[in-house]
C-alpha cells in the first residue's frame, strides 16, 4: 500500500536567496546553512535551518517510517501569506518563480513528490493568472491559503472569483497556521503561546470565515484541507452551532465543517480518534509536518489510536489520493 504524507515541508533555496537580496521586509538573512525569514516589517522572524532545504533527507526520513512507496505532498506551511506582504508586482513575480521550482522538484521526483501552489491574493486578477498557471500548466495539486491578504481578511468579497475558480479546477485549498494574525499578540513565553494555541486559532478562524461568509455554501464542490486535526473546531462544533447565528446559512456551521479534510499532524491518539468520529472515515488524511515532527512519531500516533486495517488504508492512502487527485 502506498502511503501519502499530505503535510510535508521543503523549500527551494532559490526563493530564499531571492528574498535575501531584498533591502525591505519581508526578506531573508543567511544564517549558516539556513536562513531567518523576517516579516511584519521585521518585527517577527522564522528560523529555517538547513533541513528545510534538503529534499533528499526529507524523502529518506519519510520512507524510513512508512516504506519505499511513500509519497510526500509539499506545502508552504507557516510561510503561507508572506508573499502578500510584498508589493503586488513583486509578489506575483516571486510566486511564479517559487511555483516553477516546486514543479521542477515534482518532475525530478516523479510519483514521490507532489507540489502545491503559492498564490498571492492582494490583486484578484493576478491571483487568477497565477492559479491557472500553477494548476493547469505546472500540474501542482493544491493551493495554500493564508488567513489574510494585504490587510484584508480572507473572506473579503473581491476574492469571490478566486474561490469560484479553485472549485472549478477541483484542487483543494490547504489551510495551515501562520504567525501573521496572532504572532505578536501571543509572543510571550518564548513563543510558546503562539506555537501551541495561536497557530491553531489562526487556521480555525480562517475556516470559520469561509463558512460564515457563505463561501462553502456557494461552492459545495470546493475542497478544503485543514491541518493539525482541524485545530479547535471539532471540539467546539456544538458551541459554534449554538452561538454563530448566521441567518444567511441554510445549514448549521458544523455541517460545513464536516465537508473538510483534516490531517493527523497531532501528537495525541485521542485527537485522531476524535477527528475520525467527527469528520468521518473518508475525511482524515495522514501527515507528518516534517521537519517539524518526526515521521516515525506520526506513525506511532496512528498505531496508538488503535485503528482498523481499513481505517489505516483510508488515512494513509485512499482519502488523500482522492482529495489531491493522485490516482
Amino acid at each position: 500500500m502506498r502511503t501519502v504524507d499530505s503535510h510535508f515541508h521543503w523549500f527551494p533555496r532559490s526563493h530564499f536567496e531571492h528574498m535575501a537580496a531584498r533591502a525591505e521586509h519581508p526578506r531573508t538573512e543567511r544564517v549558516g546553512d539556513g536562513y531567518r525569514y523576517y516579516y511584519n516589517e521585521g518585527r517577527g522572524f522564522l528560523p529555517l535551518p538547513a533541513i528545510w532545504f534538503d529534499l533528499d533527507a526529507g524523502l529518506a526520513a519519510s520512507e524510513a517510517a512508512t516504506g519505499p512507496d511513500t509519497v510526500v505532498v509539499c506545502t508552504t506551511g507557516v510561510l503561507s501569506g508572506l508573499l502578500d506582504q510584498l508589493p503586488a508586482k513583486d509578489a506575483i513575480d516571486t510566486a511564479y518563480a517559487y511555483n516553477e521550482e516546486i514543479a521542477k522538484a515534482q518532475r525530478t521526483h516523479r510519483d514521490r513528490f507532489f507540489g502545491t501552489a503559492a498564490v498571492p491574493l492582494q490583486d484578484t486578477e493576478s491571483a487568477l493568472s497565477v492559479l491557472a498557471h500553477a494548476v493547469r500548466d505546472l500540474d501542482l495539486r493544491a493551493v495554500n491559503l493564508p488567513p489574510v491578504t494585504a490587510g484584508d481578511p480572507i473572506d473579503v468579497a473581491r476574492l469571490e472569483p478566486f474561490y469560484a475558480r479553485v472549485a472549478e479546477l477541483g484542487v483543494p485549498l490547504i489551510i495551515h497556521p501562520t504567525d501573521l494574525v496572532f504572532g505578536e499578540m501571543l509572543a510571550d513565553y518564548g513563543d510558546a503561546l503562539q506555537r501551541t494555541i495561536g497557530r491553531l486559532f489562526d487556521s480555525s478562524v480562517t475556516v470559520l470565515r469561509l463558512i460564515f461568509a457563505g463561501v462553502m455554501e456557494r461552492y459545495p464542490d470546493l475542497k478544503i484541507i485543514q491541518t493539525h486535526g482541524g485545530g479547535f473546531l471539532p471540539y467546539q462544533a456544538g458551541r459554534i452551532d449554538k452561538n454563530a447565528r448566521q441567518e444567511s446559512l441554510p445549514l448549521p456551521p458544523s455541517d460545513y465543517l464536516k465537508r473538510i479534510f483534516v490531517d493527523t499532524v497531532t501528537p495525541q491518539a485521542l485527537t485522531v480518534r476524535t477527528a475520525l468520529e467527527f469528520y468521518g472515515p473518508d475525511k482524515v488524511i495522514y501527515g507528518t509536518d516534517h521537519p517539524c515532527w518526526s515521521p516515525k512519531a506520526a506513525v506511532g500516533v496512528l498505531e496508538e489510536a488503535g485503528l482498523s486495517d481499513e481505517q489505516h488504508a483510508r488515512i494513509r492512502s485512499t482519502n488523500v489520493e482522492a482529495v489531491l487527485n493522485l490516482t
